[in-house]
């Protein structure tokens, strides 16, 4: 059984309907990549200035985006090996790591791109999933076209 923990953001407003699709997404993507131990997922949703406040206190980068991957095990893409991950003996589950999603990002990015705000969030879940999963897509080049090819073929499994 996969688990994913959904936070609240520091404003304690909570979001079930998006929390509900999260969940799924993130399961769809664990078992497309066939990924069958239990696993542990943590997501905060927050809006521009929260996700701005992580960016810049994480990474440097003082601009909002739509998500952020914080894997607790350092993989291969394709490479997970359960042994070699994190593991929270509580809820006896393999810890894969942290995503934050702006939720206000995602609904500008959803009438940006002309789709559902449920298909954004599901997406920008899988994308954040394989992240913690070992995949990139730092180059332009051959990274970036093995992580696009598993995102189309776990959103096309949801039927998204």
């Amino acid at each position: 059984m996969h688990r994913v923990t959904v936070l609240r953001d520091r404003r304690g407003l909570g979001f079930p309907v998006a929390a509900q699709l999260v969940k799924g997404a993130v399961k769809a993507a664990l078992k497309c990549q066939g990924i069958e131990d239990d696993c542990l997922v943590n997501v905060l949703f927050t809006n521009d200035n929260g996700i701005c406040e992580i960016n810049l206190a994480q990474r440097g980068v003082d601009a909002p985006t739509d998500v952020l991957s914080f894997p607790m095990n350092e993989m291969a893409e394709g490479g997970f090996d359960a042994e070699c991950c994190e593991f929270d003996y509580e809820s006896e589950c393999v810890m894969l790591g942290d995503v934050v999603i702006s939720l206000e990002r995602c609904g500008a990015q959803a009438a940006e791109f002309s789709h559902s705000f449920e298909r954004e969030l599901c997406y920008l879940t899988v994308h954040s999933v394989l992240h913690l999963l070992g995949y990139d897509h730092m180059d332009e080049g051959a990274q970036k076209k093995r992580m696009r090819a598993r995102e189309k073929a776990i959103m096309s499994k949801m039927e998204l």
